[in-house]
């Protein structure tokens, strides 16, 4: 029961995100059937899975909302209120199934508040006439309603016109139609817990239906060739994976190192093919530990639409790039700032509808998140049409909080004043409100981002809004990096940063200039500022002299493009980043 209840939790954890925000796309379009047929089916299916679980809370709080949902479905008007209550219940759902995963028992406490509205709600929908649904039901009366096992049919007021199917009909089909597995993942606990529902005699032909159902004369063997083409594997054992092959490739790079400096070494061979095998178990590892970025944004639709009726304006997100790919940690780690930036760009950044109109701007506000990969990284954009960051504010703020000399503020580009707002404690809101206006979050955004090696910039225009772009890299396990010499000793920089190695002479077209007594590197009619490693480690403190046979790493960071002057470049390397052993890490 143990397994069973966990498989249970893990599916429906993952089948509440998806009810959640298919809810707010009805609202949206709340003609489109397959979207409230979807909705239904899965709601129905967590109900039927509860009554074999024996969880009662949970069984009697879905079923309110599978019957109010049920009316949908029959063409009842589609409110605001009404998908807001269904969305409360979803989330006294996602309350329980949190404290079920936690001790595997259903937690104590009553649903009636819940219950009792979602009753009020479908009375109130039966009163009203079907828009849709060709036949009119009678509400469930103890008196007309026939009971066959668990299973209750209900009796229309009139007789069936022409083409019409009774309801008991339409129920059996409901109940005789398996549920797809590649389609909710619920396909054993569903008939499971049909099973349990039925007596003997229907648990034997609940089986024989399954065996019929895998059949390929009956469906093609699609069922099963999905099932066969997908498991459920524990994040422990993918973790594990990944240090083993991890360990692998620290050991291929020093065997590579011994090949090189013995070129006649007779295992020159063999560890060339050592070293393809693991480049290619190692990018087999790591698709197991990828993920579509859409999946942290799964939960950004139902909390624009929140944000929405919160604030009194009137929202539209659109999201491009959802399958782009990215490390599993990394996912984790960016769904917060994610959130932070939407909750800032609807409340600071979107006017309300009459500001908006006196601007010649659509009533309604737009919100744009946008993924793409490029190279080793990926960018993140938070794109709003609003009002755009007030920088005389931020100018006149940062000068009142003494964040530098007046004159210098002064004299700041639009980007260098923008770069303020991730100051901690930095806020020019007028009023403290429950999403923002604290000076709160804006620094532990930065920091968060820049933790795991990214950067985030800022650009905005008056008047028409502010894109923020978030640049992180594809993953933590395994950094590519390249190996350079500085005073006899070896680094390593992140390949993700390097633009370009240049050696600077006299004739060519990148040499050493001086600003003031400044060095900068003349790039291509470009001054690029320079930062000596040796020096800025407190290695050697070398002269300008001694850089005539240097070489200079043309590194960018965000906005920021610079030159690393380092004595010689050796090669690449996969550097493997694994956390400090536990034994140590107090330190």
């Amino acid at each position: 029961m143990d397994d069973l209840l966990r498989d249970f939790v893990v599916e429906t954890t993952e089948n509440i995100d998806v009810v959640d925000n298919q809810l707010v796309r009805f609202e949206q379009d709340p003609n489109n059937k397959a979207i409230i047929a979807q909705i239904f089916r899965l709601v129905h299916t967590i109900k039927g899975t509860c009554g074999f679980l024996g969880l009662p809370r949970l069984e009697a709080l879905t079923h309110a909302a599978e019957t109010a949902i049920d009316r949908f479905r029959e063409g009842a008007p589609v409110t605001r209120d009404a998908v807001s209550l269904i969305l409360s219940t979803i989330d006294r759902i996602k309350l329980i199934m949190i404290e079920l995963d936690r001790s595997m028992s259903e937690p104590g406490g009553e649903d009636t508040d819940l219950i009792k509205a979602l009753e009020d709600l479908t009375l109130e929908k039966e009163s009203q006439p079907a828009a849709t649904f060709p036949a009119k039901v009678s509400a469930p009366d103890p008196e007309t309603d026939i009971t066959v096992g668990t299973l209750v049919y209900q009796v229309l007021e009139r007789q069936l016109r022409p083409g019409e199917v009774s309801l008991d009909d339409l129920e059996k089909a409901f109940r005789d139609t398996p549920p797809s597995e590649d389609e909710f993942g619920f396909g054993s606990l569903a008939k499971a817990g049909l099973a349990r529902q039925q007596d003997m005699p229907a648990r034997t032909s609940t089986t024989d239906r399954s065996s019929q159902e895998d059949s390929p004369a009956d469906h093609g063997g699609m069922d099963s060739v999905v099932r066969n083409n997908s498991i459920r594997v524990s994040i422990d054992t993918l973790e594990h994976l990944m240090t083993m092959v991890s360990e692998l490739v620290l050991t291929r790079n020093q065997l590579l190192e011994i090949a090189r400096r013995d070129e006649s070494n007779a295992f020159k061979l063999p560890l060339q093919r050592l070293s393809h095998v693991t480049a290619e178990l190692q990018e087999s590892v790591m698709k197991t530990r990828m993920q579509p970025i859409g999946n942290a944004w799964a939960k950004l639709p139902r909390l624009v639409r929140d944000l929405s009726q919160d604030l009194g304006k009137d929202l539209d997100l659109t999201m491009h790039g959802a399958e782009t790919e990215i490390d599993r940690q990394l996912l984790e780690l960016i769904k917060d700032p994610m959130v932070h930036m939407i909750r800032n760009a609807a409340d600071h950044g979107i006017e309300h509808a009459g500001e908006r109109l006196k601007a010649g701007k659509p009533a309604k506000g737009q919100i744009k998140v946008i993924a793409a990969q490029e190279g080793g990284s990926i960018t993140l954009s938070i794109i709003d049409d609003g009002r755009g960051l007030d920088l005389p504010r931020i100018r006149e703020k940062a000068i009142r909080q003494g964040l530098g000399p007046e004159a210098d503020i002064n004299r700041m580009s639009d980007a260098q004043l923008s770069k303020f707002i991730f100051q901690a404690g930095f806020s020019t809101a007028d009023k403290l409100t429950n999403i923002s206006g604290r000076g709160v979050g804006m620094d532990v955004v930065r920091s968060n981002i820049e933790q795991i090696g990214g950067t985030i910039d800022i650009q905005t225009v008056h008047g028409q809004g502010t894109t923020v772009d978030i640049k992180i890299p594809l993953t933590l396990a395994i950094a590519a990096a390249l190996i350079v010499e500085s005073a006899g000793q070896r680094f390593a920089l992140p390949q993700m940063a390097v633009i370009e190695l240049v050696r600077p002479s006299g004739s060519s077209e990148a040499r050493i200039e001086h600003i003031h007594t400044a060095p900068v590197l003349r790039l291509r009619e470009r001054l690029l500022p320079l930062v000596q490693l040796s020096r800025v480690l407190g290695i050697k403190n070398e002269g300008m002299g001694e850089w005539s046979n240097a070489f200079i790493v043309v590194c960018q960071v965000g906005a920021m493009r610079f030159g690393i002057v380092v004595d010689s470049v050796l090669q690449t390397e996969e550097i493997v980043v694994k956390p400090v052993s536990a034994r140590i890490r107090h330190l």
